[in-house]
């Protein structure tokens, strides 16, 4: 089974046992979550449902695996002849999850 997900402004295409990063929030390890805006879905041998915008009854059902960080960003600045320099790194957290079930 299969589908897509919107959180947070995102897109997900995801499926049953997989692990994803989505945006971070504040959610203990081991809890649940659920993604109840289900745009697509497609089980095994049956007929893809598309939503208009979302599929009624659909829910992706995921537990927390935990927070991690993303790749290290380095952002510089540098104005030539002016004595002007910056240097700023940046780790965008985000929290994993294990999509466990596709309800719909």
């Amino acid at each position: 089974m299969e589908a897509v997900i919107r959180d947070g402004g995102h897109q997900y295409t995801v499926a049953e046992g997989e692990v994803l990063d989505i945006e971070f929030r504040d959610v203990d390890e081991g809890a649940t979550l659920e993604f109840p805006e289900v745009l697509y879905i497609r089980s095994d041998g049956a007929e893809a449902r598309i939503g208009a915008p979302t599929v009624d009854g659909a829910k992706v059902i995921a537990k927390v695996v935990g927070p991690v960080k993303g790749d290290k960003l380095i952002v510089a600045k540098f104005r030539r002849r002016k004595s002007s320099r910056s240097r700023v790194g940046h780790r965008q957290p985000y929290l994993r999850v294990q999509v466990e079930k596709i309800e719909g």
